[in-house]
């Protein structure tokens, strides 16, 4: 085994030694390269800043990448960022300004902490939407049109779509950027209860322009090239850093590589502020342009939605990987989803930490034997509140198990149609649904397997406070068949979960499940469901009493700090 060290204060001139560490991750991935592999890269503490994103080929395999001192009490804090630091001066306003040339970012750090967007809710005065945009009989103070972001929350009730401006008038005619608005004429098409909509309603929030500030928030005056934020009243000289890369790593066809003990900090995603916008449909997925199909999902009641759905990036890429493990690591402040995976196999996430993110913490897709394991998620889904904290699609023997999920605008856990093998148990789910509707704690749907054999199993999730109206604590939906539903704990939701779906659940068990209020049509089992051992305490004393074992068996399996 072969050990390089790397420090923000070395010398990729140096011999990578721990007392001549080099200074760049990208020269200690061509030492270990050249070394032929079984090699470990320790990272000393401090920032790691990355110009541009860590490319691991399948030629960087066999590989370890960790903290200094990891496993230990004198671990190092590394972190690999992908932020750079602003320099700037009060105005006599007192907001903070800084020059930033041809930066652009949708994202800003001050103090270590994320700071939101400047914004306002919703457009002033009387609103109509036009062929090219929307029009207000309000005057608009926008300093910088041209910079301003539109959220759509509710387009669909589990939808949140972004929208850029184009340009706008003072007398308050908008024209917005295409082809995103255009698109969404094609996308965003339903019929429920006789009320017939179709594209961009309004805005419920406007985000982005120096007109907006309140302390604590900043805006990008695009045109200009300047970045403003209000300081907060407690706020000496801020130290503020601009998220610039959208991806700190991507790995592509490695083999046998870990990350041990590394913090992943510092990006944006530029996607929603551009011309094809973020027209989100469900999860991660948006529309990008590809075909559009209809569902039926009702007697005289239906929906458009988009057949190719492209799906939210990671911070953190896997590409056709075998063998990657992610152990004891953070990831925090990332500008769209925290770790993704696309293909491959053999994939295990142990004991890390995800938090202040603006889409989901993990994204797994079509990869065989997943496994994500003991990993605390939470405050995830700030710019993107369709984000789950933890999705699985087309997976394979994909695991999640012992994780405590909590603080997310929609589903906690969500598992879309797989390939078969797929387990939920043991985990922690709260505080959920924050802000859209027509989810759960934990979500699943579609066919999971042919066979009781390699079925869906959801087990000993214990599942509290699932919040907005219209969800289901523990969800299956849109046709999920062969799946097993046993042994969990669901108590103060909407709904605790719900057997009449469409299309409707086809080799479906629910057995031996605590609710503390009967699931929405147990009292006319479907034909497709076997309902039966499961037991609702409506006492909360008497609950709490009846379910203490499965309790005290799901979450965490390690203690955080």
């Amino acid at each position: 085994m072969t050990d390089f060290h790397v420090s923000p204060a070395g010398d990729d001139s140096a011999e990578g030694t721990a007392d001549r560490p080099f200074r760049t991750l990208e020269h200690a991935r061509r030492a270990a390269r050249a070394a032929g592999g079984d090699v470990t890269v320790h990272l000393r503490a401090g920032t790691h800043v990355l110009t541009e994103p860590f490319e691991l080929t399948e030629d960087d395999s066999r590989v370890v990448y960790q903290a200094f001192g990891f496993g230990t009490d004198a671990r190092e804090d590394a972190v690999i960022s992908g932020g750079r630091v602003l320099t700037g001066q009060r105005d006599p306003d007192g907001v903070w300004l800084s020059e930033v040339g041809d930066l652009v970012t949708r994202h800003l750090v001050v103090d270590g902490r994320r700071v939101e967007r400047a914004g306002v809710d919703g457009l002033p005065g009387t609103v109509r939407r036009t062929d090219t945009g929307y029009a207000t009989d309000a005057a608009l103070d926008w300093r910088s049109p041209a910079g301003v972001e539109f959220v759509h929350r509710g387009v669909y009730p589990w939808s949140e779509a972004r929208s850029a401006v184009a340009s706008a008038t003072p007398d308050g005619e908008i024209t917005m950027a295409q082809p995103a608005f255009d698109w969404a004429r094609d996308v965003y098409n339903s019929e429920w209860d006789g009320h017939r909509s179709t594209g961009l309603p309004e805005p419920t929030r406007v985000e982005n322009d120096p007109a907006f500030l309140t302390p604590g928030t900043f805006a990008l005056d695009r045109a200009r090239h300047v970045l403003h934020y209000l300081p907060r009243p407690d706020e000496a000289e801020p130290h503020v850093v601009a998220p610039v890369l959208e991806v700190l790593v991507r790995a592509t066809g490695v083999r046998d590589v870990a990350f041990r003990g590394l913090t992943f900090a510092d990006t944006t995603w530029l996607r929603p502020g551009g011309g094809r916008g973020f027209l989100h449909y469900h999860a991660n997925g948006f529309h990008d342009g590809g075909a559009i199909g209809r569902v039926d999902v009702a007697e005289g009641a239906w929906l458009t939605v988009p057949e190719e759905p492209a799906r939210i990036p990671a911070a953190v890429q896997l590409h056709g990987t075998t063998g990657v493990r992610f152990e004891g690591c953070r990831f925090t402040r990332l500008g769209a989803t925290g770790l993704g995976a696309t293909g491959g196999a053999d994939l295990v996430v142990r004991g890390c930490d995800f938090d202040t993110l603006a889409a989901s913490a993990i994204s797994v897709t079509g990869t065989r034997q997943a496994l994500v394991e003991d990993n605390l998620v939470g405050h995830v889904g700030l710019d993107h509140s369709g984000s789950a904290g933890i999705a699985f699609l087309d997976t394979e023997d994909g695991v999640i198990t012992h994780n405590h999920v909590h603080d997310v605008p929609h589903n906690g856990i969500v598992a879309g149609p797989s390939r078969g093998g797929t387990r939920i148990t043991r985990n922690l789910v709260t505080s959920t649904m924050g802000v859209l509707a027509d989810g759960g704690g934990v979500y699943l749907s579609g066919p999971q397997g042919d066979s009781p054999a390699n079925g869906a199993v959801i087990s000993g999730n214990v599942i509290e406070d699932t919040r907005t109206p219209y969800n289901f604590g523990l969800y299956t939906d849109y046709g999920a068949t062969w799946v097993e539903v046993e042994g969990n704990v669901v108590t103060r939701a909407d709904n605790t979960a719900v057997l009449h779906v469409h299309p409707p659940l086809e080799h479906v068990a629910y057995r031996g499940n605590f609710f503390d209020a009967d699931p929405v049509g147990s009292d006319a089992v479907p034909d497709g469901v076997t309902y039966e051992g499961n037991t609702t305490i409506a006492d909360p004393a008497g609950f709490a009493a009846a379910t203490a074992a499965i309790r005290a068996r799901a979450g965490l399996l390690t203690t955080r700090a």
